[in-house]
């Protein structure tokens, strides 16, 4: 079996010539094949330009050249990060059949290191939502509980790494979006630093918010991952021009003197007892293995889910003027342009995505902005300031990467309720600031628990130094689900 191994591991048996990235491909094909239709990660698979792009890496490999190190390694991109040629759906009718004519800016980055791209991966539709339920195709399930969701809105790129279907996966981060599927999924998930990572050719939601990251089997690879895709592009002006260093360089088992804070809003009633002994008892390995340990406060925490729901539909109700039947999306007629863009808007969009931008366009309505929108981000101001002045006294901050394990497919029917499931996640988000969910055990009922770990900005080089030491110390590091 070769689908099972972290793509550092294939890397260097490709380098050896050990195995032909040929080889590799059709492994995960099979195992694809064979858990494809109990877990539905993908809505596209590119099965045949998979091979050629297999076939190309192993004649690099036969030339003798240094290969890079994604080079044969199959992996999958989240449905909203356009692909040159390949169906986008953003897992949206409105968007059906809509090819993209130019690549994102990361799958350029992508493409030069000679990967093998095995299809786009199923979401919520437009990322809007933490469970993939919200896909107008099809449900994704879990790997390690095929009646649990997998999370979102990265869902199908997390079910993917975790069921063997893919080595690694790139997804977006609104919200939460790669964290919380990668702790229900059992896998690596990281959000880097707000503008790391350029967002060009992402599929807008909240453009203040979103961020492109990696979801992969380790910390290794996830340092590897964004080695690639990290770094300024001009077609983002919201992209970072700092200096983006070597983060495998931060693959070291070292965490001496590293001074953690546990902020104590996030372990109150609404986390579950056992994530909260699983993440505590996560923290507890830091203690010792050298790091100090202090209780924090993050205040403003209460008012995060608040502040974003006016935020993110706001934006998204923006973004998502431009899917009207006429300058751009699928279209249904009308008798004029009214019923045509109304008929269109009410069949294409599903009942998520008109949810947010209705409550969008209700915040940033005249008699509204200065109640709603203008106080959110005033909120959103407390919400950094409160980070700030606790990354004044700590390197890093842990919390739970989500409140609960992965929960029943269809058990959260209250829009609210599954709003507050991004408690753990939605403040990064306001803040900027990279977190990375690393597992860290397992509930009663065999379902994985990630650990957050949550960084100053463009400190994502500490976190990988985190999350790396403590996987290296746990003995059940690299399993997958036997599906």
């Amino acid at each position: 079996m070769l689908y099972n191994k972290p793509a550092h591991v294939l890397h260097d048996m490709l380098k050896k010539k050990e195995i032909s990235a040929a080889e590799l491909l059709e492994d995960v094909l099979s195992r694809t094949d064979a858990t494809e239709e109990k877990v539905g990660a993908y809505l596209t698979r590119t099965q045949e330009e998979a091979r050629k792009q297999a076939e190309a890496a192993d004649k690099k490999i036969a030339s003798g050249c240094e290969i890079p190190f994604l080079a044969g390694i199959p992996g999958a991109i989240k449905d909203n990060i356009c692909t040159n040629g390949v169906t986008t759906t953003c897992a949206s009718k409105i968007l059906e059949h809509f090819v993209p004519p130019y690549d994102a800016t990361v799958m350029k980055k992508l493409n030069n290191e000679s990967p093998v791209i095995l299809g786009k991966t199923n979401l919520d539709e437009f990322a809007m939502g933490g469970s993939t339920e919200n896909s107008a195709y099809h449900m994704t399930h879990n790997p390690w509980g095929l009646e649990c969701v997998p999370g979102g809105s990265s869902g199908g790129s997390a079910a993917a790494v975790a069921a063997g279907s893919a080595i690694w996966a790139l997804g977006s981060d609104t919200g939460g979006s790669i964290r919380q599927p990668a702790s229900f999924c059992g896998v690596v998930g990281m959000k880097p630093t707000y503008g790391r990572v350029s967002r060009y050719g992402l599929v807008a939601y909240a453009s203040s918010l979103d961020q492109i990251g990696p979801l992969t089997r380790d910390v290794t690879d996830c340092a590897n991952i964004l080695n690639v895709i990290a770094g300024h592009d001009e077609m983002d002006s919201t992209s970072s021009a700092a200096e983006v260093p070597d983060y495998t360089k931060s693959l070291v088992e070292d965490v001496k003197g590293l001074k953690i804070g546990v902020p104590k809003e996030y372990f109150t009633d609404g986390i579950d007892a056992e994530v909260s002994k699983a993440v505590r008892n996560a923290i507890s390995k830091f203690e010792d293995m050298g790091a100090e340990v202090r209780e924090i406060s993050l205040p403003h925490t209460e008012y995060a889910i608040s502040a974003y729901y006016i935020i993110a539909p706001a934006e998204a109700a923006t973004n998502l003027e431009r899917y009207d039947g006429v300058s751009y999306g699928e279209r249904v007629d009308g008798i004029d342009v009214v019923e045509l863009m109304t008929n269109t808007r009410t069949a294409k969009f599903g009942k998520e995505v008109k949810r947010r931008i209705m409550i969008g366009n209700y915040a940033l309505s005249a008699g509204y902005y200065d109640a709603y929108y203008l106080k959110a981000m005033k909120v959103r101001t407390l919400i950094q300031k409160d980070y700030t002045d606790a990354f004044n006294q700590v390197d890093v901050i842990m919390t739970p990467a989500a409140p609960t394990p992965a929960y029943k497919i269809g058990s959260i029917t209250n829009p609210l309720q599954m709003y507050l499931m991004d408690i753990c996640t939605v403040p990064l988000n306001l803040a900027g600031l990279p977190g990375i969910s690393v597992p860290c055990g397992f509930s009663s009922n065999r379902m994985p628990i990630g650990l957050q770990i949550i960084g100053k900005p463009l400190d994502e080089a500490t976190l990988i130094r985190a999350a790396y030491t403590y996987e290296q110390s746990q003995d059940d590091k690299n399993i997958l689900p036997e599906l």
